[in-house]
């Protein structure tokens, strides 16, 4: 289905830099669904806006640092399934190369006095490989997929800067993803994901593991779904590098309004808008994203 693919279209983006390694709000409804198998492939397009104007510590306590970022960002992707089996479930693969036009300003402290740093970035994000597919169709009710993703460092990087759209290590994550619909329409999706990042070897930084979880609840209504989706981020092990204070874990809620309209041969288009709360060590912020997605 193209609702799958849709979920799989991120960006490649509390760790290093108070942010995430890879995408936000990407899974929402079809959260446990995939294309079914083609022999040309599903192809998406994802666009997304995230911003946040101020930092929050690890009490959640707004810190008065002058603060300011605009992410925007489009992401292709493309996911082939196939007939073959792994255990009982269809096996694909797939990749997705993001773009982000990345604005923004921060103070900090030097040895001079405070000094405001501003950038801009505008170049190839981190891009993701998806070398293990896995779906499963348990009944007419329920679908569950799971599968292995590699964020390669492909994004354009300095330590120098204050911004960039890469970020300078590799990511291994494994997730799973559910959806369960009842015959009156009533859905219920869940995605759920651990990221493990490698040293960044410029800075020589390591972000701590990463426990996400993406879900939507919402009903159908012929070709539309209406409802509420969002996210919980929470960091599971300390960050280790210079300056890490109480092991900088990260924590972020996410939730807002979901839509999506799907016809059989026809592009699936989905949106959301989601705000953050409860933040800790990370900025806070809006998510928007945009979802057009086509199987074939």
């Amino acid at each position: 289905m193209a609702l799958a693919l849709c979920c799989h279209a991120g960006q490649a983006g509390a760790a290093e830099g108070g942010t995430t390694f890879t995408p936000f709000g990407v899974f929402d409804f079809g959260a446990g669904l995939l294309p079914p198998p083609s022999p040309v492939g599903n192809f998406g397009i994802r666009t997304a806006y995230y911003t946040a104007s101020h930092l929050r510590d690890g009490n959640g306590n707004k810190l008065g640092t002058d603060f300011k970022i605009n992410v925007e960002s489009v992401s292709l992707t493309y996911l082939r399934m196939t007939e073959e089996k792994i255990l009982g479930g269809n096996f694909g693969f797939g990749v997705v190369v993001p773009v982000l036009n990345m604005k923004g300003k921060i103070g900090v402290v030097t040895g001079a006095g405070p000094t405001l740093l501003k950038g801009d970035d505008f170049n190839l994000g981190d891009v993701q490989f998806l070398p293990i597919l896995l779906g499963w169709t348990v009944d007419d009710s329920l679908s569950v997929n799971g599968g292995f993703a590699v964020q390669a460092p492909t994004g354009a990087y300095d330590a120098s800067k204050p911004f960039n759209v890469g970020n300078n290590v590799w990511t291994f994550t494994p997730y799973g993803g559910v959806t369960y619909m009842t015959k009156s329409g009533f859905e219920v999706s869940s995605n759920f994901q651990l990221n493990f990042n490698t040293e960044n070897p410029d800075t020589k930084y390591k972000s701590g593991v990463e426990y996400k979880h993406e879900f939507a609840v919402g009903q159908h209504f012929g070709p539309w779904t209406a409802g509420v989706g969002g996210y919980y981020h929470q960091q599971i092990s300390d960050d280790k590098g210079a300056g890490v204070v109480n092991g900088n874990r990260g924590r972020a809620f996410a939730l807002g309004p979901a839509l999506s309209y799907f016809e059989p041969g026809k592009p699936l288009v989905s949106l959301h808008a989601y705000k953050e709360f409860g933040v800790r060590n990370r900025a806070e912020g809006y998510n928007i994203a945009v979802n057009v997605a086509m199987s074939f």
